[in-house]
C-alpha cells in the first residue's frame, strides 16, 4: 500500500512541471487566454490536493507499521528476558539490557518507520523523476547523470564513518545507563559512604564521553548534507549555462527548461533525504544487532522437548540423586544424596558459602545440577514443564526483591486477583499484620523501588506472606529470619508452624532457635553433607551443629550478662 500511495504521489508531482512548462511556453508564445491560464491554475491545484491525500496515506502505513513494529519486537524482548536464566541476568548488566529495551529499540523503530517512508519515496523520486529528466532533455539528464557518481561516492565515505561511530554511541549510552542503575539501586550505600560527589565526578565523565561520541558522530553525518548541495548547485549552474543555451538556439523551450529544473529541484530533497535514510539504516543494523545478540541468546534453564505434560499436583516428597554442582572450576556441592518425604520440615545450616542456597535453588530449577538429578514425587525435575513446577513452590529469599507497588500487591504478587483474606492470613502467618495496621494507609501503602520504605526485618516477612500466601507444596526459606530479633523470630516461627506442617518446608538458617523447630536438620560443609539428624541427636554428636549451638549459648549470655 505504501508503494502504491506513494506511485501515485510521485506521480501527480511530476505532473506539476508539466502544467507549468505549458503554461510558461503558452504566455511566452502569446496563444494563452485568461480562460485556459485559468484552466491550468486549477488544475495545477487539483493536482496538488491529490498529491497531499495520496502523501498522508503514503505516510500513515509505514510509520503505523513501525509502531506495531517497535512494540511487538519490545513484547518478544520482555518475554525472552523473562524466561532467561539467573546467569544471565548476572552476566548483563541492566543498563545495558534497558537500553537495548528503549534506545536500541527506538533506533530500529525509527528505521522500519522514517527509513522504509523515506526510503521507497526517495527512491520512486529519483526513479520516476530521471525518467522524466530524460524524456525532457536526454543532454540535460546525460549531464545531470555525470554528477551522481560523486554523490553516491561522497555518501559511501560518509556512511562508512557513522557505522563505526554509532557503535561507539551506543556502547556508551550502556555505560552511562547502568552507571544510573547501580547508582539510584545502590543509594542507601552512596549516601553512607558520603560518595554523592564522587559519583557525581564519574557520571560527569560519563557524559562528557557520551557528549565527546555523539559530537563525534554528528562531525561525520554533518557534511553530507552541505556535500550535496554543492553538487547541486553546479548541476544547477550547469543546467543554466547548457540549458539556457539551448533554449537561444530554439532546439529547447523556456517551458521545457522550467520543467527540467522544477525536476531537477524535486529531486533535491530526496537525494539528501537518501542520505539521512542511510544514516537511520546504519543505526538501525547496529541497533537491530546489539538487540539480536540477546534474543539469539538461549536459557540454560528450559522445558525438556520431551518432558512429560500430563503430571498430577505435587505432594512435595524431595530426592537428591548423588547431586553435584560445579562452576568456574570449582565443586560447589559434591555428591548430595537426600531423601525428604512429603509434609516435613527440613532445615540447612552450615559455614557461609558452605552451599545452602545452591542446594535450595536447585528445587525450583533456578539451577540445574551439573551431575545427578533431584526428584519431585518420583518424578525427575527436568521432566516437569517449569511453570508446573513452580506453581507448586513456594520461594522467599534472603535478600527479597519487593516492587514498587502496594503492600497487598506486593505478598499477592503470586496469585491472580487474591481475596483480602488471603493477603490478611499471610501477613499475620508472617507476623507483619500488626506493623502494617501502623501504617497510614495500611495494606495500601505503596512501597518505594525494592521495598526502601520498610526496614529489613519487614521486608523478610512481606517475603515470607509472599511465598505462603500460594499456599505451596514446597517451601523455600532462605535465612528469612537474618533481620529479625529473637523475640520476633520465636513469634513468626509460633505462627509459621501450623502452615510447615502442612508441606514440604526446606529451612536455611544459621540460627540454632530457628533450626530446633524441623523435623530434620542437614549440616552443609565445603559442598558436602556432613551431618543429618535431629536437634537433640546433632546436638550430642561432635561437630559443626555442637559448635555452632554452643557459641550462639555464649553469645547469649554475654547479651543478657550487659
Amino acid at each position: 500500500m505504501t508503494i502504491i500511495c506513494g506511485v501515485a504521489t510521485v506521480s501527480f508531482n511530476l505532473l506539476l512541471p508539466v502544467i507549468m512548462r505549458f503554461g510558461i511556453d503558452g504566455l511566452t508564445a502569446g496563444t494563452l487566454d485568461e480562460r485556459q491560464l485559468a484552466g491550468y491554475a486549477g488544475a495545477y491545484m487539483g493536482v496538488v490536493l491529490l498529491s497531499l491525500l495520496f502523501s498522508r496515506a503514503m505516510r500513515w502505513f509505514p510509520l503505523r507499521t513501525s509502531e506495531k513494529v517497535g512494540a511487538d519486537i519490545r513484547q518478544d524482548l520482555f518475554d525472552h528476558f523473562t524466561r532467561m536464566d539467573q546467569e544471565f541476568f548476572r552476566r548483563e548488566r541492566t543498563g545495558d539490557l534497558m537500553t537495548r529495551m528503549i534506545s536500541d529499540l527506538g533506533l530500529v523503530r525509527d528505521f522500519v518507520g522514517q527509513g522504509l517512508l523515506n526510503g521507497v519515496r526517495s527512491t520512486l523520486i529519483i526513479v520516476m523523476a530521471f525518467g522524466s529528466m530524460y524524456l525532457t532533455s536526454p543532454i540535460l539528464a546525460g549531464i545531470m547523470a555525470v554528477l551522481f557518481p560523486c554523490m553516491i561516492g561522497t555518501f559511501y565515505y560518509f556512511i562508512k564513518l557513522v557505522k563505526q561511530r554509532s557503535e561507539k554511541v551506543q556502547e556508551q549510552f550502556s555505560e552511562l545507563s547502568n552507571f544510573t542503575q547501580e547508582t539510584f539501586a545502590g543509594i542507601r550505600s552512596v549516601k553512607s559512604f558520603a560518595l554523592e560527589e564522587r559519583r557525581l565526578g564519574l557520571f560527569g565523565q560519563l557524559n562528557r564521553d557520551l557528549i565527546k561520541h555523539n559530537m563525534s558522530l554528528s562531525f561525520a553525518r554533518q557534511p553530507m548534507w552541505p556535500l550535496f548541495a554543492f553538487w547541486f548547485s553546479i548541476g544547477i549552474i550547469l543546467l543554466l549555462v547548457v540549458g539556457g543555451r539551448q533554449v537561444i538556439l530554439g532546439t529547447l523551450t523556456l517551458g521545457q527548461l522550467v520543467q527540467f529544473i522544477q525536476y531537477m529541484m524535486y529531486m533535491q530533497w530526496p537525494l539528501l533525504a537518501m542520505s539521512w535514510v542511510a544514516v537511520l539504516m546504519q543505526r538501525g543494523r547496529i541497533s537491530w544487532k546489539r538487540v539480536r545478540e540477546l534474543m539469539e541468546t538461549d536459557p540454560a534453564i528450559y522445558d525438556e522437548p520431551d518432558g512429560r505434560t500430563d503430571l498430577p499436583t505435587l505432594k512435595g516428597g524431595l530426592q537428591f540423586e548423588h547431586v553435584s554442582f560445579e562452576a568456574g572450576g570449582q565443586t560447589l556441592l559434591d555428591d548430595v544424596n537426600l531423601q525428604i518425604p512429603a509434609g516435613s520440615t527440613v532445615a540447612v545450616t552450615g559455614p557461609t558459602g558452605s552451599g545452602k542456597t545452591l542446594l535450595v535453588s536447585l528445587v525450583a530449577r533456578i539451577i540445574d545440577p551439573t551431575a545427578g538429578r533431584v526428584l519431585i514425587d518420583g518424578i525427575p525435575l527436568r521432566e516437569m514443564p517449569l511453570a508446573h513446577l513452580r506453581a507448586h513452590v513456594g520461594v522467599a529469599a534472603q535478600e527479597p526483591v519487593l516492587f514498587s507497588q502496594t503492600l497487598a500487591g506486593n505478598i499477592g504478587f503470586g496469585l491472580e486477583q487474591p481475596p483480602d483474606d488471603v493477603i490478611h492470613w499471610a501477613a499475620e502467618v508472617a507476623h507483619l499484620h500488626e506493623d502494617i495496621d501502623t501504617f497510614p494507609k495500611k495494606y495500601e501503602t505503596r512501597l518505594g523501588e525494592r521495598g526502601i520504605t520498610l526496614s529489613g526485618g519487614q521486608r523478610q516477612r512481606t517475603s515470607i506472606s509472599r511465598a505462603v500466601a500460594r499456599r505451596p507444596a514446597i517451601l523455600l526459606l532462605d535465612d528469612v529470619l537474618a533481620s529479625v530479633d529473637t523475640q520476633t523470630e520465636a513469634a513468626i516461627m509460633g505462627k509459621l508452624r501450623p502452615v510447615l506442617a502442612e508441606r514440604t518446608t526446606l529451612l536455611v538458617s544459621h540460627r540454632v532457635s530457628t533450626l530446633r523447630y524441623a523435623d530434620t536438620i542437614i549440616v552443609i560443609e565445603d559442598g558436602r553433607v556432613t551431618q543429618q539428624g535431629g536437634h537433640d541427636d546433632l546436638l550430642a554428636q561432635p561437630g559443626y551443629y555442637a559448635r555452632l549451638n554452643e557459641l550462639q549459648q555464649i553469645e547469649q549470655a554475654l547479651e543478657e550478662g550487659s
